[in-house]
């Protein structure tokens, strides 16, 4: 039955996008018992609400179109069906479309994959593990507040869209832009690939404005990044992020938000805790964005806890980092970067560390030469991370997926 469904997912995607899976005029799916399977696929051009009572399965991209509100009530799951490349699942938020999924803590929201056993009702599966990586998609919206790209072009591409489809555009000039509402959401096993070398974020946030609010989400078992911002304005909080695949929480093309209260749980396959870029043009926000209130977890691994790239302007406060590895750093990486650090445009505010061994905050910090100063003398040696006083406020994660497993 399973070739046979994933089959048909496949041949629907190759002949262009269906509509969207339902047989009432409003585009929601006919009343159904509690947990029945809902199939989503094509464009939401109309107004829509997926109901909890339903479980949902993205067959390819779904794609919530300009001047469509999809509203995803508190409790439901959503599962993303396999497949590759052109063929990977995805729910696309497109610019002047709206996404209204406001979980509870009781009641999250929750992304995962077809392969997951999860059932209506519950919060977790029990056959799936966070080695379990890349079996779906993820979560892209769009805006339209600026970006900086090369060429100062206004709009761009997102990655993980092909070039040749009508929608996937992000970038503006709307800095208050609103792409709906983001609470309480779960995103579990995505990532999957759709290039070389190129997988879907877990959550992709591409030019997103100020109106569009982004609080108490969770990132685990991502092939790819967990959250990444793609320019825009828009502020977060509250945000979780465990065992992915490649970055924790990524920044790029000049975001110019706030991003607070975040905690970063490293596992077997991760890449940077932070990789953080500068502009791609030559626009550049004045006083670049922030990271404030931010615990890093190596997990005891060798861990880049933070890739400071491309002439980045960032203010990073209130860090603490413990469980990293002998050999772990912070580093300054390129010439632009390292103006920026001597012209005091990345500022380092109260970071806590806790260092392997007999390890310098000197010694940490690499590529800085002598502008290694502005880190060590805003950071702090710990001998354990019971005296840390800075950092996450961990407690308001205790509805995660990641605290049921005892990541922390």
């Amino acid at each position: 039955m399973m070739k046979k469904f994933l089959f048909s997912v496949f041949a629907i995607a190759s002949l262009g996008f269906a509509t969207s899976c339902s047989d009432d005029d409003n585009g929601g799916p006919d009343e159904t018992p509690q947990g029945t399977e809902v199939k989503k696929s094509g464009f939401i051009t109309a107004n829509e609400t997926w109901d909890s009572d339903n479980v949902y399965i993205l067959d390819g991209k779904v794609v919530v179109s300009e001047g469509a509100t999809l509203t995803i009530e508190a409790g439901t799951i959503i599962k993303g069906a396999e497949g590759r490349e052109a063929n990977a699942s995805a729910l696309v938020v497109d610019q002047g479309g709206k996404l209204m999924a406001n979980g509870t803590a009781d009641k999250p929201i929750i992304f995962t994959s077809v392969l997951d056993n999860i059932k209506h009702g519950e919060k977790a599966g029990t056959n799936l593990t966070v080695e379990d990586m890349g079996l779906w998609g993820g979560i892209i919206v769009l805006g339209r507040a600026p970006i900086s790209v090369s060429g100062d072009l206004e709009t761009k591409q997102i990655e993980g869209i092909p070039a040749n489809e009508s929608y996937g555009q992000y970038g503006g000039t709307n800095v208050a832009d609103n792409s709906g509402s983001l609470k309480y959401i779960s995103i579990r096993h995505g990532g999957i690939l759709i290039g070389q070398d190129n997988e879907i974020n877990g959550l992709t946030l591409g030019g997103v404005g100020t109106g569009t609010v982004i609080e108490n989400i969770e990132v685990v078992a991502n092939q790819d990044d967990g959250i990444e911002w793609f320019g825009g304005s828009v502020n977060a909080t509250n945000l979780l992020v465990w065992a992915c695949g490649d970055d924790g929480l990524d920044t790029d093309m000049s975001y110019s938000g706030t991003a607070k209260n975040a905690l970063i749980i490293q596992g077997n396959e991760s890449g940077s805790a932070l990789e953080l870029d500068g502009p791609e043009g030559s626009a550049a926000t004045e006083n670049g964005f922030t990271l404030q209130d931010i615990t890093i977890n190596g997990n005891n691994k060798l861990t880049l806890i933070a890739d400071l790239r491309d002439g980045l302007i960032a203010n990073l406060n209130n860090v603490f980092v413990y469980n990293i590895a002998a050999g772990s750093s912070v580093k300054v990486n390129g010439e632009e970067s390292l103006k920026e650090l001597a012209a005091d445009r990345i500022k380092f505010s109260k970071w806590e560390i806790v260092v392997p061994g007999t390890t310098t905050l000197t010694e940490l910090i690499t590529g800085a030469g002598v502008n290694a100063p502005k880190f060590v003398t805003n950071a702090a040696v710990l001998t354990s991370a019971s005296q840390a006083t800075v950092g996450a406020n961990v407690s308001v994660f205790g509805w995660t997926y990641a605290k049921s497993k005892s990541a922390f």
